[in-house]
């Protein structure tokens, strides 16, 4: 048995949960095919919600050839506006940090979605979005 996700009680306030989930670009709802394109994350400890994007054009453009990429790069912009709060996030900028988040990750029919909600330990929620992104859409 390795110990790597045992928290031992002296660890235990160095780390805080986070949550994150996926973005995906749905071009063509009907085929239910997408590319993943961002993440969400949240740490409510740090009263952190942040985004991270990456579009694949290449990838994306095999979906779907006619894809509208200025459509979607400018949806993948909004949600990281709505994460960073202030006059970018419109109404939202009013809202804490997991009141944009859970708004964020609500489920939509729209071709930039959320996927489901994971969940992890974190000392930095910044470092962890580009983490995450290194290693799930990129």
């Amino acid at each position: 048995m390795t110990e790597r996700h045992i928290i031992r009680p002296s660890e235990a306030n160095t780390r805080d949960v986070f949550e994150y989930a996926l973005l995906r670009v749905v071009p063509r709802i009907e085929r239910g095919e997408c590319v993943n394109a961002g993440v969400l994350v949240y740490c409510r400890a740090q009263s952190y919600v942040g985004a991270r994007t990456h579009l694949d054009e290449a990838r994306l453009l095999a979906l779907d050839p006619a894809a509208d990429v200025a459509g979607i790069r400018a949806a993948l912009g909004a949600v990281e506006g709505v994460c960073a709060g202030g006059e970018a996030a419109g109404q939202a900028a009013v809202d804490d940090a997991g009141r944009r988040f859970r708004w964020l990750i609500a489920p939509r029919s729209t071709v930039v979605q959320p996927g489901p909600v994971h969940t992890g330990l974190t000392v930095d929620p910044a470092a962890e979005a580009a983490r995450l992104l290194d290693l799930l859409v990129r």
